[in-house]
């Protein structure tokens, strides 16, 4: 159960990254820094922001406080990221360091006691926290994606009026056990190879 439990939050971390990833790809460059007002976050400070979280979060997971003291918190939400490819950069380095350490871990692991901001939490807690915080700020990746595009988007769900014709497909097929998440992956990895 437990392992089934670390396998399933990898898939969907990655599903999120995947949704963010869709996201970036949408957006020409320069819009990745477009703010509605000046108290709104453009997608590349919430990537900025996701960047700094993640590397507090996930270095040293097991041994040290999850708020590190190298982290700078407040300037992760100034919007100064120099280009979509510094962006990029930041985007997939916390990813990576989020998943080396999630691959890392091991049943054994969950109950143990971890800290963020000296606030203990078991590691499932910990990770639980996590696959809460990073799809809300990937929704507003979204949403903004979405305002950006307006009728350009390409839809990163079903899209509407298709609901009917996904249910059909859905349930021609029988019952079976697989993650939600894989055939979204599985999808995107056949567009990415072709």
């Amino acid at each position: 159960m437990k392992t089934d439990y670390l396998e399933s939050v990898i898939k969907q971390f990655e599903y999120y990254k995947m949704l963010g990833d869709k996201t970036i790809t949408q957006v020409a460059g320069s819009m990745l820094f477009w703010q509605y007002n000046a108290e709104s976050n453009s997608i590349a400070t919430i990537i900025k922001h996701l960047n700094g979280n993640m590397l507090s979060r996930w270095t040293d997971f097991l041994t040290t406080d999850g708020e590190k003291e190298t982290r700078n918190r407040d300037a992760e939400f100034e919007n100064d990221v120099q280009s979509k490819e510094v962006a990029l950069e930041l985007w997939q380095q916390g990813w990576k360091c989020l998943f080396n350490t999630l691959k890392s871990l091991t049943e054994d692991d969950l109950g143990k006691i971890i800290y963020i901001r000296n606030h203990g939490h078991t590691v499932m807690e910990a990770i639980n926290r996590q696959l809460a915080h990073y799809p809300y700020h990937i929704g507003q990746m979204i949403y903004i994606g979405k305002m950006i595009q307006s009728d350009k988007w390409e839809c990163l769900s079903i899209p509407r009026g298709k609901s009917a014709s996904f249910n059909a497909e859905k349930f021609s097929k029988e019952k079976h056990k697989e993650h939600f998440t894989e055939e979204f992956l599985k999808s995107n990895n056949n567009k990415n190879n072709k």
